[in-house]
């Protein structure tokens, strides 16, 4: 089968096309037809080494639209040629997190395309459990654009960051795949948004239902959300630029506020004003991906029009580099999504 695959870390030019050996699938596993894969910046990460893959060559891709090919041994209730989208985690099913329903952090927790090979190729085997059915209204490429970013967002902003209907958002890096859907879910729930993003995505941005967007280049957001909130600051902050702006974020919370971390996009460690955390009783929260639970609430939103993937392009597997290259680079505004 054709493949996407680097047999050393580095910059794009990595990637080759090649003939790689299609998997079977195991017990519990189906195998699955890809027909579209949206790109990641774990992608990127995973490809630069950081962390380093499990084994060399590899073949990324978390997010991952197809068909069902063929069943492994004991699967039941699943019919070859059902069109699906993947759930990306990994979990045991059998440590105590996982027995409450808590997958994303089970203690073998691991993320296809990441831990596993992926899907930049023809097919992958997957445990049958992370199927979700596509429906015919809704095209591969869409259906491919939405499992990460939407599971991300929505576990962070209704199950760690507990955001309510009338409560106020900032969200950072709004061209991005993950603050794309935490637009729409914040707005679904009833929050006002306000975002951060560059010049040229300021309109998209506020047409995804931003109520106010900064333009990063041309203010200080923390300064300006201050001042159109009346000096009150934002109830809930969701962010993955991390270092860069980490302080800003701070700033920018109301008193009793929560930050939600979901990545460090521009570098691991940010200064922390220990005396405003402790004086404005600010909460720092970490996200993960999602649990089963949380991922299929979402997707049944994202399948019923209540919540829109954003696609940015839509190119052939062969152009898996230029994808990569996109991705880095910063030129996406939405999901970056290869067929195959």
């Amino acid at each position: 089968m054709r493949a996407a695959v680097f047999h050393e870390l580095g910059g794009p030019e990595v990637l080759r096309i090649e003939d790689v050996p299609r998997p079977e699938p195991g017990p519990g596993e189906v195998l699955v037809r890809v027909k579209a894969v949206a790109l990641n910046h774990l992608d990127l990460w995973v490809r630069r080494g950081m962390p380093k893959p499990t084994r060399l060559p590899h073949v990324g891709g978390s997010d991952i639209a197809g068909v069902v090919e063929a069943l492994g041994p004991g699967v039941e209730g699943v019919e070859p040629g059902t069109r699906v989208v993947i759930n990306p985690s990994l979990w045991c099913g059998q440590c105590e997190w996982c027995r409450r329903g808590e997958e994303s952090l089970c203690v073998e927790y691991r993320i296809l395309g990441e831990h596993t090979w992926g899907g930049m190729a023809e097919y992958v085997a997957v445990p049958a459990r992370n199927l979700f059915p596509i429906p015919d209204s809704v095209d591969f490429p869409a259906a491919a654009a939405a499992p990460l970013v939407f599971l991300t967002a929505w576990r962070g902003l209704t199950t760690r960051a507990r955001l309510a209907a009338g409560e106020s958002v900032l969200i950072t890096g709004a061209s991005g795949g993950v603050a794309t859907a935490a637009v729409q879910i914040a707005k679904l729930l009833g929050a006002r948004v306000y975002a951060v993003t560059t010049t040229e995505n300021v309109e998209r941005v506020r047409e995804l239902g931003a109520d106010v967007v900064y333009d990063r280049t041309a203010v200080d957001f923390s300064r300006e959300v201050w001042n159109d909130t009346g000096k009150r600051g934002v109830d809930v902050v969701f962010d993955s630029v991390g270092k860069a702006i980490w302080e800003q974020n701070l700033r920018a919370l109301a008193r009793g506020g929560r930050l939600v971390t979901y990545g460090a996009t521009t570098g691991p460690v940010g200064e922390t004003n220990v005396p405003l955390v402790f004086w404005k009783q600010l909460a720092i929260l970490g996200t993960t991906m999602s649990n089963r639970r949380e991922f299929e609430e979402v997707m049944g939103l994202v399948f019923s029009g209540r919540l829109r993937p954003v696609v940015d392009v839509v190119w052939p597997l062969e152009r898996a580099a230029d994808a990569h290259r996109r991705l880095e680079q910063g030129e996406q505004f939405g999901k970056v999504v290869l067929t195959v």
